[in-house]
């Protein structure tokens, strides 16, 4: 009976020991530590994000998809513009501290990417078969670190809709799954704190039509699949995916994600107390993590969110996402990011 007691113990806390896994590994017992969710409010290291801040709870975060950029393609080495990825990354590395002092608290970072202007780009950490790419991951790590030493966020993106019929795009379904199934075990292998998951960038869009088996990947159902599958290979794992840029995701993935992922694009400022509100019904946190407003449209548009309820998540296409890339720190939009700074200082607090 001992021997049984032992036995059942051990197995207990190998499954307690993989289950804290990722983003919810417990902290000599006392914390969690990195980053996790308590209602509808975000922490991290135990202590609510931008505490007592207008902010507070909220996740604020800017579109670096392209930090991890490269170009395998033929068109690439024709480029008059010589391009380096490690170079790329390397910039973007630099600048954290400075977007961190400007009150970053995440940066969305993507396996495959983001449009880089132009057509054609062979970029993704992803293999045919759906297995990882070991220099891609390495590039994807050395960003991840560097945030982790700032206490700061990543939201790794798995799927972009342009990565289709090149020799290293994925070739259906089996390989899609796979795919999340190599990224979450990656994640919890690599035992990183400040992780969450994005299953798709934008799942309904038309691009993924040209996907094999992409009517899948672009339902509900599809992405309920993949959802659950990431959370079955990483349980301590916190696991979305984005919808269009209208502001609204369907409600059987809110249901099943750990938080609400939405795009601002298209939607009018004027709209975003009812679209934010709307979601807010559903007690997860609430998190726009991408928006191409810019400028004084940028302030505005971060200062109507953070007051609704919902973290904002700039995209500055021109400048960090389109090729050649450039991080600037807070030079990249200075109405944005002094707008950032005031959202998550403490003490300060907005009104209409």
């Amino acid at each position: 009976m001992r021997k049984e007691i032992v036995f059942y113990r051990l197995i207990f806390y190998i499954v307690m020991l993989y289950m804290c896994s990722g983003c919810t590994v417990m902290n000599n017992g006392k914390k969690k530590r990195g980053i996790f969710i308590r209602g509808d409010k975000w922490y991290y290291d135990g202590v609510v994000i931008n505490r007592g801040a207008a902010a507070e709870g909220l996740l604020m975060n800017v579109r670096m998809v392209n930090a991890v950029f490269e170009d395998r393609s033929r068109q690439a080495l024709e480029m008059e513009e010589k391009f380096d990825p490690e170079t790329n990354a390397d910039a973007f590395i630099s600048l954290i501290p400075e977007y961190v002092a400007y009150g970053v608290n995440a940066f969305t970072i993507s396996l495959q990417g983001g449009d880089p202007g132009y057509e054609g780009a062979i970029n993704s950490a992803f293999n045919a078969d759906g297995t990882l790419r070991k220099n891609y991951l390495e590039r994807v790590e050395r960003i991840i670190r560097a945030c982790e030493r700032q206490d700061v966020v990543v939201n790794l993106s798995c799927f972009y809709q342009r990565q289709y019929s090149h020799f290293s795009a994925l070739s259906g379904k089996e390989s899609i799954k796979n795919a999340i199934k190599n990224t979450v075990k990656w994640i919890a292998e690599k035992r990183f704190s400040n992780v969450i998951l994005e299953i798709s960038n934008e799942y309904q869009h038309g691009g993924y039509k040209n996907w094999p088996d992409g009517d899948w990947l672009m339902s509900e159902k599809g992405q309920l699949e993949l959802i659950r599958l990431a959370k079955q290979y990483n349980p301590g794992l916190l696991v979305s995916t984005s919808g269009l840029g209208n502001g609204e995701l369907h409600g059987s993935l809110i249901e099943a994600a750990d938080f609400i992922l939405i795009h601002f694009n298209i939607t009018p400022i004027d709209n975003y107390p009812s679209k934010i509100g709307k979601l807010k019904k559903y007690g997860k946190p609430v998190v726009c993590n991408e928006d191409d407003k810019k400028g004084a449209s940028g302030a505005r548009a971060l200062k109507q969110a953070v007051i609704n309820g919902c973290g904002w998540g700039y995209m500055n296409y021109t400048t960090n996402q389109s090729f050649p890339f450039v991080f600037k720190g807070s030079s990249d939009d200075i109405e944005v990011y002094r707008m950032f700074s005031k959202a998550t200082t403490p003490g300060n607090q907005f009104t209409e």
